[in-house]
């Protein structure tokens, strides 16, 4: 007979485990799939490069992929599609030839244009015949060119005129910075930057305003810096002296430096001989300011009267006259031209002595042969 069996034994579990496992199922944290997303690369991007749209965190295995231009899945949308069974990319209606789909779900565009600006979606087929989608936004920057400064008044007078200078052609995205004689601007209630900086404005403008104005324009992809610009500030000029080494001089010696004293700056100096524009003949030089002239040697066709004048484009002022007295020696020529004259009027005048002194003696000879007859 067998022993009678004895009571089941049942293990006994404390409760305070009980409560541990449910505390670590209540709060450890279940694996959960992480979201889609898309990169650009890179995230500045410069017109004319080159740009991936990156997918992220894509499902294991898809069946295919789809780009979309913009943020709504339509056919007349489509940029290409990528099929995972046959390996076969079919580009859509609003493919330009620059995109290509890769298969890992990558974008690439190629020489990005500003019209490429905006949004592209990306459909996600899973092999559960579930779709997936997110959508990039892509942001193009273009490649600044050289700016131009201009100007409202490129020949503004003195104390009178206003300049606006302003800084190339507008963009969007775009910082300016300016200089003036290769300095920062410096704190003047006599300039004016506006709002966005393109513009510059000068009030008042007087000679020490003529620059060099340099800007600067700047994006997030590039930076350009103008060529630097000057301003023709006219104002009356004082008339200047005009100064000589020696004003009578012997022909064929010198030289003699005729200088034109000015305190103005910025101006340009021309020369006048008797009241006309001078003419650089053999023996006449000018230094490279135009300040002094030379005459070397003299000749007595230099001999006259000089003026210069100095000019700033809107006015000028020539100085008094200042004569130059050329003495020379009569020459073997001259003297023979002389002579030549001086026997014509001596034969002329030795011919009318000869006619009056016949004339005289016939007169006499009349009177003394009447006064004999008489007697």
């Amino acid at each position: 007979m067998e022993p009678p069996s004895g009571p089941s034994r049942r293990r006994y579990v404390p409760w305070n485990r009980h409560l541990l496992a449910v505390s670590l199922l209540t709060f450890w944290p279940l694996p959960t799939t992480a979201q889609l997303t898309i990169e650009v690369v890179p995230p500045l991007a410069a017109e004319g490069s080159d740009v991936l749209l990156l997918a992220h965190n894509v499902t294991e295995n898809p069946l295919g992929y789809s780009w979309y231009r913009g943020e709504r899945v339509e056919n007349s949308l489509l940029i290409a599609s990528y099929r995972a069974d046959t390996n076969v990319t079919t580009t859509g209606s609003v493919h330009s030839g620059r995109e290509t789909l890769y298969p890992n779900g990558t974008l690439l565009i190629q020489n990005i244009t500003q019209k490429d600006t905006g949004s592209y979606t990306l459909l996600i087929l899973k092999n559960d015949l579930q779709t997936e989608r997110q959508t990039g936004h892509l942001n193009i920057h273009p490649v600044l060119p050289t700016p131009v400064i201009t100007s409202n008044n490129s020949n503004p007078w003195e104390h009178e005129d206003t300049v606006v200078l302003t800084c190339g052609s507008e963009t969007q995205n775009t910082s300016y910075i300016w200089w003036i004689n290769n300095q920062s601007l410096p704190n003047s209630t006599r300039l004016e930057l506006s709002e966005d900086k393109r513009t510059l404005t000068v009030f008042n403008v007087t000679r020490n305003d003529t620059g060099p104005y340099v800007c600067e324009a700047r994006n997030p992809v590039s930076v350009s810096r103008s060529d630097p610009f000057t301003l023709n500030v006219l104002y009356p000029v004082a008339r200047p002296c005009l100064q000589a080494s020696n004003t009578t001089v012997t022909e064929h010696e010198g030289p003699v430096v005729l200088t034109c004293l000015t305190n103005e700056t910025g101006v340009s100096i021309r020369w006048f001989f008797q009241g006309q524009s001078l003419l650089l003949t053999r023996g006449i030089t000018l230094s490279l300011d135009n300040s002094t002239l030379t005459i070397d040697p003299v000749s007595r066709k230099d001999a006259g009267d000089y003026q210069c004048e100095v000019s700033n484009g809107g006015n000028s002022s020539k100085s008094d006259p200042l004569r130059l007295h050329v003495q020379y020696k009569p020459t073997p020529e001259s003297s023979s031209d002389l002579s030549a004259g001086a026997i014509v009027g001596i034969v002329i005048g030795a011919v009318a002595g000869v006619a009056l002194i016949a004339a005289l003696g016939y007169f006499l000879y009349i009177r003394e042969t009447t006064r004999s007859r008489t007697l």
